[in-house]
């Protein structure tokens, strides 16, 4: 069976998946951070296995005492050693076990610190080319996948490992020609596995991705469900997600096609060792060469290679799930950092765009040359019809996207070069989608402005017009929001977006459809009152209603990713051209 071809990928920038040398990597690093549990781990199991070793040796030297004459109280201490060597094997194994429980917990608790740390910290730009479906997967499921593979697989995993070269070396003590008919399956289990690993990683890292993608795109249909039906685009995403879903089934077909081939032969070689172990050494004995007291000892611990396997072929499945889930939590490590030059400062709060192109994908210009000033306290509004590129142009503005060519800079310094959190609490962009983050009102505004004490909360609530619903809230502002908690209408939660924005206080806003999810009214009123509180600052709105573009400053017409109108509303009316076209029809509407 030949593995299914490789999908090519959608106009979304995947985040990268760890390298395999990134992996081990950071698999170090887990196993330094918790050596002393390991060590523990490791240890205690050891301590269970030499104790379970104990038993098969007591009664191959029973066998031995009993073919050549013996009495009671040899077989009464035989007996004792016996019994002791399991209630150890017990107590240390069940100990070892509460220990890799305990240790499988924090790794996994690590893993999703790091994982959350790293991606609150990745560039904007890269979260908006790659997605959220992307990181939502490696957040959700391939956390989910790994929690088997911490807690049980890889515990399990290292005792088999572990109990594989003791039952070996037991064999080898006993008789070295025992320990080679054990191992006569060996060639065989070499070539087969060599075989499964060239091929298992690969695919199992690709039926994670193809999963991924299933994820991703019903995220984006229920996400823009409402577009999917007024554009009556449901029969093309259902063609779309039947797509992806095929692709999946694919990889997962592949995937269990490899297993059904591997798992039998490795079934196939460790009864190879038992049977070896019997036959051969029959005949050993025969010859002389080994006593029967040895051979009794050496089958058992043929047989006791079995549960090695078995724990091996239970697992292995899992944790080639695991790995392949945890080359894409690493993944997000390798995206590079953006640290910026910590010398640029702004000298003034000049913005400033120049011969600027942009695209997605290489040689594909969203904006092709645009230049724009915009002065400090001025209100410039960017309209233009959907698709021509303003958001585009905001998120350059607001630093969120580097220029493919051409600079945006602030006061002289360029905001792509800048360090991200100095570009912040310059320049800040808000747009139509907001987040309720689960924990009190307070909480959610305090991510603005920690120190922000609850007057300055209350005014900040106040100039969005959301101080009658915060009234009406059973607690106020301790009131718990976000899932589990009171829930927040999409209006609601814009306010509660543009209030955040009137506590953190920068100098430059880009607002992107900011007052969407208002109604018209509403949405005046709202801005209205936001005008004050942004009196003397520098917005730059990408106005979707005109009556924006017709109180700001100075509109520019972004028409195919260019500039094509540039100048004040009573001038552009008066011109007769597209924006004039845009506010008639606009005002007709109306």
């Amino acid at each position: 069976m030949k593995p299914p071809v490789q999908e090519e990928q959608g106009p979304a920038v995947a985040l990268p998946v760890g390298s395999p040398a990134a992996v081990r990597g950071y698999l170090l690093l887990l196993v330094r951070r918790h050596r002393a549990a390991f060590s523990a781990v490791v240890a205690l199991n050891t301590v269970a296995m030499v104790a379970g070793l104990v038993g098969p040796w007591v009664l191959g030297g029973l066998v031995e005492s009993l073919s050549t004459g013996t009495t009671e109280s040899t077989i009464a201490v035989a007996v004792s050693w016996y019994l002791l060597a399991l209630v150890a094997q017990a107590a240390f194994t069940g100990w070892s076990r509460l220990r890799s429980a305990v240790l499988g917990e924090r790794v996994l608790a690590d893993l999703r610190e790091d994982f959350l740390v790293r991606s609150v910290a990745l560039p904007a730009g890269v979260l908006e080319r790659a997605g959220t479906g992307d990181l939502v997967s490696r957040g959700t499921t391939d956390i989910d996948r790994l929690d088997k593979s911490v807690r049980e697989a890889v515990p399990e995993l290292v005792v088999a490992v572990l109990s594989l070269l003791l039952v070996v070396g037991a064999l080898l003590v006993t008789s070295p020609l025992l320990a080679l008919t054990s191992l006569i399956g060996l060639p065989l289990l070499l070539a087969t596995s060599r075989w499964y690993f060239r091929r298992a990683p690969q695919a199992y890292r690709s039926e994670s991705a193809a999963h991924a993608a299933v994820t991703n795109v019903l995220a984006e249909t229920v996400d823009a469900a409402h577009t999917v039906e007024a554009l009556r685009l449901g029969d093309r995403r259902v063609r779309l997600t039947d797509r992806k879903l095929g692709a999946w089934l694919d990889w997962y077909r592949y995937t269990l096609w490899l297993r059904s081939l591997w798992f039998p032969t490795i079934d196939a070689v460790y009864t190879m060792a038992v049977l070896a172990t019997m036959v051969l050494g029959g005949l050993f004995v025969l010859r002389g060469w080994i006593t029967v007291g040895q051979l009794t000892t050496g089958v058992l611990y043929a047989q006791m290679l079995t549960g090695p396997v078995d724990l091996i072929l239970r697992w292995y499945d899992e944790l080639q799930i695991g790995q392949a889930s945890l080359a894409r939590l690493v993944g997000v490590h390798e995206v590079p950092e953006h640290e910026g030059d910590e010398s640029l400062r702004p000298d003034g709060r000049w913005v400033e765009a120049k011969d600027v192109r942009f695209g997605y994908h290489e040689g594909a210009d969203v904006l092709h040359g645009i230049t724009l000033d915009v002065a400090p306290g001025s209100r410039v509004a960017l309209v233009g019809p959907s698709g021509a590129g303003k958001s585009t142009l905001g998120r350059l503005l607001a630093g969120i996207y580097a220029p493919g060519r051409g600079s945006v800079t602030l006061g002289g310094a360029e905001l792509a070069r800048m360090p991200v959190e100095r570009v912040r609490r310059e320049v800040a962009l808000v747009n139509q989608e907001h987040h309720v983050f689960v924990g009190t009102l307070r909480d959610n505004l305090r991510l603005a402005a920690p120190d922000a004490d609850d007057t300055e909360l209350r005014a900040a609530l106040d100039a969005v017009a959301a101080g009658d619903w915060v009234d009406v809230l059973p607690e106020g502002l301790d009131t718990e929001v976000g899932s589990g908690g009171a829930s927040l209408s999409p209006p609601q939660a814009q306010q509660l977006a543009l209030a955040r924005l009137v506590l953190a206080d920068p100098h430059t806003l880009v607002l992107d459809e900011a007052t969407s999810l208002l109604d018209p009214r509403a949405a005046r009123h709202l801005e209205r009152s936001l005008s004050r509180v942004l009196e003397g600052r520098t917005v730059i709105a990408i106005a979707h209603r005109l009556h924006t573009a017709h109180d700001a400053d100075v509109i520019a017409v972004v028409e195919g990713g260019r500039i094509s109108e540039y100048g004040s509303h009573p001038d552009l009316v008066a011109a007769g051209g597209t924006y004039a076209e845009l506010w008639r029809s606009w005002r007709d509407e109306g």
